[in-house]
């Protein structure tokens, strides 16, 4: 067997069987180096080359995790959760609960599209504004599995669609790129207007997948329990009793102010620093508090972290095995003639790659190089080459537990313990999103 299919198998059994996710990563990476012949040695060396790849957006989650622990201690938060409440009659009119859902579900669908393409911040919204939401989620009774696939399609299928932000990145600067490279010698010729066009049908898939989610799978009420996300001398309840206007307005400052210094600095650590600062001298808590809360909230954002980071050592060592060649060309024998099978074959393929680099933005180089000189000897379109590397360098995106895709949901939803990160959020999006992307994929290249 692949080496990088043995690692990934046993990356994704261990994790369903609810071994830890970092344990589970550097098992696979172990057992994926040894069968592809590489010395225990080398194995180790570009684990750990490869971890600083993971290092500044751990660092990052953590002190914006530190940011969103300081918010909830101002008591803000817990204010604004009960009057939302109260007035909405959440516990009074269970008949309203449904449209204040959806129109919660709408409004994390619109900020996760427009971290990508409108203000491209990624992720690093996720952490700041997502757990504040999550009392009021629990009186919603909302299942928050759709609240993942919510955020996750907003976080993937922008930048797959929409040449704007991150999207400009991915589709122009990288799969448009790549593509032209790989097929210059073969006669291949893509333009900007033929890429978002290619893409528009799994696109359409992962669509389909999202309303399936919300109407179907995760419609019903779910329970949950309210607890708070920061401890120290009041509770978020107390704190908000005493809550000055002028420091409501500090408040808001925070969070423009830290949007604002990310998107000027490109750190989001600067960005939480920015933040956490100006609410530390604002006096919404105890001075002798502040290094306690922000302990806190790196030790809520440390199960993110640390899957970050040994997901990044992971892919340093699939990359070092060097067997994505050898599994494309082992696919490739395997197909014969068959031109269905061949794209059936590429993009199953490419969920492998992908799911164990865990960045489509990084697999794109890898999957174009080998993806296009075969898509054309089967004969494929331009416009069906296009969508056979883009939809498989994205299919490995929201399905991995390796992938912010999937890790950026998470890190908001538990951030009081009660969404496990592979049942909770790997298994819906990846039943929701990477299945329809396989078949609407396969439908791409067959009629385009």
């Amino acid at each position: 067997m692949n080496a990088i299919v043995l690692a990934i198998l046993v990356m994704v059994i261990l994790s369903l069987a609810r071994v830890s996710v970092v344990f589970a990563l550097i098992a696979a990476s172990l057992i994926g180096g040894l069968v592809a012949g590489l010395p225990l040695t080398e194995i180790l060396d570009a684990f750990n080359e490869g971890l600083g790849g993971g290092a500044t957006i751990a660092l990052s989650y953590a002190v914006l995790g530190a940011f969103a622990v300081a918010l909830s201690r101002s008591g803000i938060t817990e204010l604004l959760a009960n009057r939302a409440i109260r007035g909405l009659h959440l516990d009074d009119q269970p008949s309203s609960r449904r449209w204040v859902a959806f129109t919660l579900l709408g409004a994390l669908l619109a900020a996760a599209v427009s971290s990508q393409n409108l203000i491209p911040v990624h992720i690093a919204f996720i952490p700041v504004l997502v757990p504040p939401l999550l009392k009021l989620m629990n009186h919603l009774q909302l299942d928050r599995r759709a609240a993942a696939c919510v955020i996750t399609f907003g976080i993937t299928a922008p930048y797959m669609l929409l040449p704007v932000g991150f999207g400009s990145i991915f589709l122009n600067d990288i799969l448009l790129a790549n593509l032209n490279e790989s097929g210059a010698e073969l006669g291949l010729e893509v333009t900007r207007g033929m890429v978002p066009m290619a893409m528009l049908i799994p696109i359409g898939g992962m669509a389909l997948g999202l309303v399936a989610a919300l109407l179907w799978s995760y419609r019903r009420p779910r329970q949950y329990e309210d607890r708070d996300l920061a401890h120290g001398d009041e509770t978020p309840a107390q704190a908000a009793r005493h809550l000055a206007p002028w420091q409501m307005a500090v408040l808001a400052a925070a969070l423009v102010g830290t949007v604002a210094t990310q998107l000027l600095s490109g750190s989001m650590v600067l960005g939480g620093l920015f933040g956490f600062a100006l609410l530390s001298v604002s006096g919404v808590f105890r001075w002798h508090e502040q290094d306690g809360i922000f302990t806190e909230g790196m030790r809520m954002m440390a199960q993110v972290g640390f899957i970050m980071i040994s997901a990044a050592g992971f892919a340093g060592v699939m990359q070092a095995t060097g067997e994505v060649a050898t599994l494309v060309e082992g696919s490739a024998e395997l197909i014969g003639d068959n031109k269905g099978l061949a794209a059936l074959i590429m993009l199953l393929v490419g969920l492998f790659i992908t799911m164990g680099i865990g960045s489509s933005f990084s697999t794109v180089p890898i999957i174009a190089s080998l993806y296009v000189p075969l898509a054309l000897s089967f004969g494929f379109s331009p416009m069906a080459t296009i969508a056979l590397v883009g939809t498989a360098a994205a299919l490995g995106d929201a399905g991995s537990p390796a992938s912010d895709s999937t890790l950026g949901p998470t890190a908001g939803l538990n951030a009081d313990g009660q969404h496990d990160h592979i049942w909770d959020t790997v298994v819906p999006t990846f039943l929701h999103y990477n299945v329809p992307l396989i078949v609407f994929g396969w439908l791409a290249a067959m009629v385009l």
